[in-house]
């Protein structure tokens, strides 16, 4: 058909074929400049072949999907533009209704859903940023930059943050096959943690030559944990990043505007020291308290930290103002309950009577029938009889309607 429609009898076998591929090049979708359309048949390939994958899974019944499906197009061109080497960074689509295989697989219950594919690992954060062509590319040059930074000398270890997690890393050289797997871990978590590096002269002092060294610091500021050293494989990128995610995603974390969508869409209720931005030496004990006593939880709920002063809406909610600072709050998602005394965090086994207090649904009968005698937490005076709990602030904070398609459990 191609041969007769472009006369291939008259012209040479090789001019046939460069006529036949610019035909059907012709024919292909008008879209096929933009992202690439995601499928079972590809998406491996293009996830294990490019060092950045960054995946729209969109519905065509879906307002939101349908608005940003031509500023997502235009965002893959220009990020083609801008690296346009092959394995460095594709954008892709996934038509969710056409490849429910592949949404299922990535446990998509909102449209649009923006995930980021790192050297083959899907990370834990999606991209809720805004949606703009020129956000976008941004966002991808930042995702390509180099997450790891470079000290000349010890004595530029003395200036880092002492709020952030660290993972610390010696080398005699950079090609070295340690460093690699040492940068592509890097490249996979450095939301979670700050990475460094020193080689050489810079390293010396901390290892014998020959001999890598990778040392997890945490966040002395924040908490009572000591400096630990990597004591696996180094040449073992599954079982090397296993250890450096312990370690960089902490037991307690900070809730922010900028992650509260992220934290709320985990589902679990919060367990929230609310805090004075100077108070370190609360979060510290807040969090040493966690991990000795409510380790076996952390299936069940999240162990937050608020600063009070950011925070101040949901803290009013519950009838106290930064006077009150800190103290200690759970949000099911439906309901808000005080922790009745701070000090009472101190005393072995008061926190985990108050989480299986929320289990129990005794928290909640209290708010209407007043204390339960055996009660061991000593109720809040403010509480009374026959009042109503205060309703979920942070279930606000989850993705809104406005700006996705949310979809019931019984559609996914």
């Amino acid at each position: 058909m191609f041969g007769a429609r472009i006369g291939i009898g008259k012209l040479g076998p090789c001019v046939a074929l460069v006529a036949i591929l610019q035909l059907l090049q012709h024919t292909q979708p008008a879209d096929a400049a933009g992202a690439v359309p995601m499928t079972s048949d590809n998406i491996d390939m293009t996830l294990a072949s490019n060092e950045l994958v960054f995946l729209n899974f969109y519905a065509e019944w879906c307002r939101f999907s349908n608005i940003l499906a031509p500023i997502f197009a235009e965002a893959a061109d220009k990020i083609k533009e801008e690296f346009p080497e092959a394995g460095k960074v594709v954008l892709g689509k996934v038509d969710c209704d056409k490849e429910t295989a592949i949404a299922s697989r990535f446990h998509i219950n909102k449209y649009p859903t923006l995930k980021i594919v790192r050297n083959g690992q899907l990370t834990k954060r999606e991209y809720r940023g805004q949606r703009s062509a020129e956000a976008f590319l941004e966002f991808v040059k930042k995702q390509l930059e180099d997450p790891i930074q470079e000290f000349k000398s010890l004595k530029d270890l003395d200036s880092l943050d002492s709020k952030k997690r660290l993972i610390l890393g010696y080398f005699d050289r950079r090609d070295q096959p340690e460093y690699d797997i040492f940068r592509k871990v890097a490249t996979n978590l450095k939301e979670d943690c700050q990475f460094h590096v020193g080689f050489g002269e810079a390293a010396q002092a901390m290892h014998p030559p020959g001999t890598p060294i990778i040392v997890f610091r945490p966040d002395v500021a924040l908490s009572h944990e000591n400096d630990e050293t990597y004591t696996g494989s180094l040449q073992n990128f599954d079982e090397l990043k296993i250890w450096v995610q312990e370690k960089c995603v902490p037991l307690v974390r900070e809730i922010t505007f900028e992650n509260a969508e992220e934290l709320t869409e985990e589902g679990l209720p919060f367990l929230i020291l609310f805090h004075h931005p100077t108070d370190h030496n609360s979060i510290k004990d807040y969090k040493s308290i966690i991990e000795r006593q409510l380790l076996d939880e952390k299936q069940n709920v999240n162990f937050l930290t608020a600063d009070g002063k950011r925070f101040a809406h949901p803290l009013h909610h519950l009838g106290k103002s930064e006077d009150d600072l800190p103290l200690i709050a759970i949000d099911s998602f439906k309901h808000m309950y005080l922790f009745p005394h701070f000090s009472d965090m101190y005393s072995p086994g008061k926190l985990k009577q108050f989480l299986q207090d929320l289990y129990s649904g005794k928290l909640h009968r209290e708010f209407h029938y007043g204390p339960d005698p055996s009660n061991d937490i000593e109720p809040d005076p403010h509480s009374g009889k026959g009042t109503s709990p205060p309703e979920s602030k942070f279930k606000e904070l989850g993705p809104s309607k406005h700006r996705y398609t949310l979809l019931e459990k019984d559609e996914l």
